[in-house]
């Protein structure tokens, strides 16, 4: 059933008048991947990203995220084992001191946008001007390009994140970064890129690396509705639609198949997030992918991991990454993650 935006009475009046004018792309479900790839490449596809990137660029305002204080450079860094290059966003007080670090990774599914996006770089500043280091990782996406040029399924994207987290770590000292301090954070297709990084690490015995993990709206499960989540049923159609098949073939559906929680960190058990670093999870209450973020917090704690739940009422799916729309939501939230890191 069609999702009604005039009847639902939770969404806070900012977010029912953005949801107005957010543009909407068709409802489809594809058979392979190559399929998908060939959408994205049309001149539907390319017209369709390119009206949701001028979009999301007006929401870097300076009035609510000012650039005055900052440093914004980027570094080029090898990914393994690929080899390929990748882009690291880094975002900073400019001066001199030592501090925390955020290590941010977006969202669009793990199959699109680009930290370069001005929600995105409104995000990094408003974070960075709490007095922490922001470092966004611009990873290969799984469809659609974003500044990295190229695009591959999973692990590609995974890898990147992980590759993108040890140099932060390694080279601490160049971006005057506190390397106990580090905690890794991203929302949606980020949240999930997030969670994979951690337990990529702990694969790897390497979870002294990060300090914390903190997701927003994780996007965990790879295909819906799912009938434990009741959320995938009463809040789909609310900015996101969830009930096509796109991210799955297009980021790694045989991944999915086979329940490998690097790719879908909805399959993750107890004993795979056991030993975890102190974690958030933030999720909004009419996002379709709440619940499935409530899951994964209730399995943290089953695990022992000293998890904090989080949910902001009267909101959509990401809510916090639209600066202009809800700007004390964002504020609150950024606050919160900031104290989070530094504690």
């Amino acid at each position: 059933m069609k999702y009604d935006l005039e009847s639902d009475l939770r969404l806070d009046p900012r977010i029912r008048t953005i949801l107005a004018r957010w543009p909407q792309g068709p409802e489809s479900s594809v058979s392979t991947r190559e399929e998908l790839l060939a959408q994205a490449a049309s001149p539907a596809g390319v017209a369709a990203l390119k009206t949701e990137a001028e979009f999301m660029d007006q929401f870097n305002s300076e009035e609510v995220a000012p650039s005055a204080g900052l440093s914004i450079t980027t570094r080029d860094v090898i990914s393994y084992p690929d080899g390929n290059t990748i882009k690291l966003q880094v975002i900073r007080p400019d001066n001199d001191e030592r501090l925390a670090c955020i290590y941010y990774v977006h969202g669009g599914g793990m199959t699109s946008l680009s930290c370069y996006s001005g929600n995105y770089v409104a995000w990094g500043k408003i974070l960075a001007a709490k007095g922490v280091v922001v470092v966004m990782v611009e990873f290969r996406n799984a469809v659609s390009a974003s500044s990295v040029p190229e695009v591959a399924p999973f692990p590609a994207g995974l890898n990147d994140c992980v590759s993108g987290l040890k140099w932060v770590h390694a080279h601490a000292d160049e971006l005057g970064v506190d390397s106990t301090r580090i905690v890794v954070s991203g929302e949606s297709g980020g949240g999930n890129l997030s969670i994979a990084t951690v337990l990529s690490l702990k694969r790897d015995g390497q979870l002294n690396l990060v300090s914390g993990l903190y997701v927003l709206c994780p996007f965990l499960t790879g295909k819906w509705p799912d009938e434990r989540y009741p959320s995938s049923f009463e809040s789909n159609g609310i900015l996101i639609d969830l009930h096509g098949n796109q991210s799955a073939v297009g980021y790694g559906v045989e991944a999915y198949e086979r329940g490998d929680p690097l790719a879908w960190p909805g399959f993750a058990t107890v004993d795979d997030v056991a030993g975890f670093p102190k974690t958030v999870v933030n999720v909004n209450e009419c996002d379709p992918l709440r619940d499935e973020g409530v899951a994964f917090y209730r399995l943290l704690l089953a695990a022992g991991v000293g998890a904090r739940g989080r949910e902001v009422l009267g909101t959509m799916h990401a809510t916090e990454l639209h600066p202009t729309l809800c700007p004390e939501i964002t504020q609150a939230t950024a606050s919160d993650l900031v104290a989070f890191v530094n504690d």
